[in-house]
């Protein structure tokens, strides 16, 4: 009794068997051409034929245009674009941050919002090394050469940056009487100097006006920002000549001295100076004596 053939051999035998695969013409069945092919040989050709296909594709979709038209694909135009806008972005958050700064610092400076242990602390870490020290006028008072030149430097006074090694020229912005003095522990982070009417207000140093307002409390009020993160506010003046975003030089006529405002008790200036949102004592820094 004969064995069955096992598997393997079965698949072996289905898989070399060989087959013609004849082109007939329709008409004639004239046979045209022919193919001698066997399972195992289809397969090897399709599989060749399947990766040709996939390399191939893989191949233009990779280093051709084509990719582009792919749904879903980002092409360069917009690669390039995402870059762009997050350059954009990048530089609108910084912009925006430093505005935000820029606000908080003149909202502080309209408010007087600062508390007297938070300045104190401000105060306490200033760099001792860089402020100058004030000459004894009643030590040199035999010396009439040398005191007039002490007042005329005294005329313009070079402020220390906490935070740079610059110094920073400030010009006298009206000359007067000091009728209220710089005392943060009231609250009033100003100096009050009592001029003429209509005694031409001066811009302090080269800056760009970010603020020129009525305001019911102080009157006419101008901010200027300079250099190195300070600020110089001019309250109560009769009339302003500068509006916000022009910018000014030193020494230039930004308003008028007046008695604007429910604030005033008189014809004087209310000037602040403010560095990195902080008060300063303007008397450290300038020299307001006719």
């Amino acid at each position: 009794m004969k064995k069955k053939p096992t598997l393997r051999k079965r698949l072996t035998k289905n898989l070399l068997s060989r087959y013609r695969l004849v082109i007939l013409n329709e008409e004639n069945y004239e046979e045209q051409f022919f193919f001698r092919l066997s399972i195992l040989n289809l397969l090897i050709i399709s599989i060749f034929l399947f990766s040709f296909l996939i390399t191939s594709t893989l191949l233009i979709v990779s280093y051709t245009p084509v990719k582009e038209f792919i749904p879903g694909y980002a092409s360069n135009l917009m690669r390039k674009q995402a870059i762009i806008n997050a350059s954009k972005l990048d530089s609108i958050t910084i912009s925006y941050n430093q505005s935000l700064n820029q606000l908080n610092s003149i909202k502080r400076v309209l408010t007087g919002d600062i508390e007297f242990e938070e300045f104190k602390e401000r105060e306490f870490k200033l760099d001792t090394e860089n402020i100058e020290v004030k000459l004894n006028s009643k030590k040199i008072k035999d010396d009439s050469l040398l005191r007039k030149l002490v007042e005329q430097q005294d005329k313009y006074n070079f402020s220390s940056n906490i935070s740079s090694d610059e110094s920073f020229l400030f010009f006298s912005p009206v000359l007067g009487y000091i009728s209220q003095k710089f005392d943060p522990s009231k609250k009033h982070f100003a100096i009050d100097v009592v001029a003429k009417q209509n005694e031409p207000v001066r811009s302090i140093a080269d800056g760009v006006v970010i603020f020129s307002e009525w305001s019911l409390d102080t009157g006419y009020v101008i901010i200027l920002e300079h250099k190195q993160g300070y600020l110089s506010v001019y309250k109560h003046n009769e009339s302003l000549n500068n509006m916000q975003g022009d910018i000014v030089r030193a020494g230039d006529i930004i308003g008028t001295v007046g008695n604007t405002g429910e604030y005033s008790t008189g014809h004087h200036l209310h000037f602040e100076l403010w560095n990195d949102g902080y008060p300063l004592d303007p008397q450290d820094f300038i020299d307001f004596s006719p």
